[in-house]
């Protein structure tokens, strides 16, 4: 009896370490299939402290994409693993090539032996198969596609580690500081050293977000490649249920766990919540869902409207032109606390009068505007035009035709 209860308890040992072992297995970069993380690669969220809202993650962040202010946040600084959050770089790259002409859509790019090799969410390009660059931005967009992410880097910088080497020198220009790109999928599987911040991740959000054809990808649920035999859906949930959501990207790995780069915009107000390292994908949608509709019910975005009636024309002394009309600029969107729109208020300074030569663009007033007594912005008034110093023969011409008059 003693050796029958013996082999019952080994052979549930060995089911369990069979079973164990099959779930460290599951969590390839395959984004939005797994729900539950755990074991060692995986540490539990740390305890939370500064934020109005729970968030059940190892960090967090909610921006203005706007202002680029911060809202609420919780160890934004700390180095974490980005998984597919990664994409968001090269996402900015493919889009900044296509506004500036480097390529086109309709370009076709022929898939290569490495992009073809990629492992985690994938479409499943073969080597030598051509996609245009739509279909791929789609795919990498929607899908988080690590094949067609790598063939959109090499066709942009001619090789992966190229392309890689762009990504870490954008990331620089960002001010990116806690960021190492190791590759441009967010595979951790055979490095620890790809790693970057919620804090970071924000700042490449908010680049990626002024280029507004993007949205037309991220906001997608479902599409599809090759004729409809290649099926997208958006493993970012939040464009199917969450009102405003423009996007952005979402990752998961075993190291990284679970993670999200989330965007939605309402009433002209646009923000950007990152979650980073939750133990499951309900934990982060709905961390970020907390993050956004507190800042939605707090914040409203408005943009001061300048009284140009105090605006004056400006005297010009000894010039061939007698008064110059000052350009008025438009004034930057303002992020303020609900409520507090009526407590914004401007100065306006205007010079009475300048002495010729007026140069273009020469400064004759500012605009200071400011809210509770804090300056927010400052507002050049210039000169739209050149104005030069009377000669002695525009004096002159300038007298007879006062006499022919």
């Amino acid at each position: 009896m003693k050796k029958k209860w013996i082999r019952c308890l080994s052979f549930q040992l060995v089911l369990l370490l069979m079973l164990t072992s099959l779930s460290l297995f599951a969590f390839a970069e395959v984004d939005e299939s797994q729900v539950y993380l755990s074991g060692e690669a995986f540490a539990a969220a740390p305890e939370q402290t500064g934020m109005p809202v729970k968030v059940k993650a190892k960090s967090a962040l909610l921006m203005d994409a706007s202002t680029g202010k911060v809202l609420m946040a919780m160890n934004e600084h700390q180095k974490v693993f980005p998984a597919s959050v990664t994409k968001i770089m090269p996402l900015l790259l493919i889009t900044e090539a296509i506004d500036n002409g480097k390529i086109a859509l309709t370009d076709m790019v022929t898939t290569s032996s490495t992009a073809s090799s990629k492992g985690g969410s994938q479409i499943w390009l073969k080597e030598g198969e051509a996609m245009s660059v739509d279909d791929l931005l789609k795919a990498t967009a929607i899908y988080s596609a690590n094949d067609a992410c790598t063939a959109l880097g090499e066709y942009i910088a001619g090789s992966s580690e190229g392309f890689v080497k762009m990504m870490n020198d954008r990331a620089a220009r960002l001010g990116m500081k806690d960021t190492v790109f190791i590759n441009c999928t967010g595979l951790d599987d055979d490095t620890d050293d790809h790693l970057t911040s919620a804090y970071d991740i924000a700042l490449m959000s908010r680049e990626l977000l002024k280029h507004e054809r993007i949205i037309n990808y991220t906001t997608v649920w479902m599409d599809t490649l090759r004729g409809g035999q290649t099926e997208l859906v958006n493993t970012n949930k939040l464009v199917r249920f969450y009102e405003g959501t423009t996007g952005l990207k979402t990752g998961t790995t075993n190291k990284a766990g679970c993670c999200v780069s989330a965007t939605a915009k309402r009433e002209g107000t646009h923000l950007i919540a990152v979650v980073m390292g939750s133990e499951n994908s309900t934990d982060r949608f709905e961390g970020a869902k907390a993050m956004l509709n507190w800042g939605f019910a707090n914040f409203a975005t408005v943009t001061p409207q300048i009284n140009k009636s105090l605006v004056t024309d400006v005297a010009v002394i000894n010039g061939i032109k007698e008064t110059i009309t000052p350009v008025i600029p438009e004034a930057a969107p303002v992020l303020v606390t609900k409520g507090s729109q009526d407590n914004i208020k401007q100065d306006i300074q205007m010079a009475v009068n300048v002495e010729a030569p007026v140069e273009k663009g020469q400064v004759l007033g500012t605009v200071t505007i400011s809210l509770d007594g804090n300056v927010i912005d400052e507002l050049k008034l210039t000169s739209p035009e050149a104005v030069r110093r009377l000669t002695f023969f525009d004096v002159f011409k300038r007298l007879l035709l006062s006499l022919a008059s």
